[in-house]
């Protein structure tokens, strides 16, 4: 399987602080890989990396074999690469329909997405005239990412999806994201290591901001010790 993005040995700033002080990650085209590590260990850097929102000093970002690194945000997002941040980054004045009409990269995304998008996330459909602040913290999470796949995107960036949800929430976000990686290859941060563990096919372990282990997210999770050491979990 080749690579989609290979993140060789990258060094990233953001002011006067080295956040990431070698990271590399390899993801495969068609799988999901998950970037696992304890908070502040670097892993939104990463992310804000690949897409240019914050500065590599050193190391390369391949994206299809070409050099991103360096280039404008804008620019990175036009080759393919959608981002579903933190926080659940909409407009939340906006309706939902307002909101996937302003994702779009060319007239017309949009419309062309429509109904696999309602399809996908049935809420949104029903709540489409309705502003993001009436909307439930799960919906606006479905939102968020329903908004990453109205351009035709190749690679997704999904930071902390399931982060602040209900169980019953975070069950359907997993069916979600199975969903739609059959169109598109995704790099999901998830502290939770449970979700984590239910998705990806491959992952990589970023401490103090170094990627330290990488391979089978199977044979991570038989690695009871790694777990431990690493994410804290049981």
């Amino acid at each position: 399987m080749s690579n989609i993005l290979e993140v060789k040995g990258i060094h990233t700033y953001i002011n006067q602080y080295h956040i990431l002080q070698g990271v590399d990650v390899d993801v495969p085209e068609g799988a999901i890989t998950a970037l696992l590590g304890r908070n502040g260990a670097g892993k939104t850097t990463t992310l804000k990396s690949i897409l240019g929102l914050a500065a590599v000093r050193q190391g390369q970002i391949l994206f299809n074999n070409r050099p991103v690194q360096g280039m404008q945000p804008f620019d990175v997002a036009a080759l393919g690469i959608g981002f579903v941040p933190e926080h659940r980054a909409i407009f939340r004045d906006l309706t939902v329909e307002e909101n996937l009409k302003l994702a779009e990269r060319t007239k017309g995304d949009f419309t062309r997405k429509k109904e696999f998008l309602y399809n996908l996330f049935p809420d949104l459909s029903k709540f489409m005239n309705i502003s993001g602040t009436a909307l439930s913290g799960g919906q606006q999470q479905m939102l968020a990412i329903a908004r990453a796949l109205v351009p035709d995107n190749t690679l997704l960036l999904i930071d902390e999806p399931s982060e602040g949800l209900a169980p019953v929430i975070i069950e359907r976000m997993i069916a979600v994201i199975r969903e739609l990686s059959k169109q598109s290859t995704v790099v999901l941060v998830e502290q939770n290591f449970l979700v984590a563990s239910k998705l990806a096919e491959y992952y990589v372990i970023i401490e103090e901001g170094r990627s330290v282990k990488n391979g089978l997210m199977k044979d991570l999770i038989e690695d009871k010790a790694a777990i431990h050491r690493y994410l804290g979990a049981a």
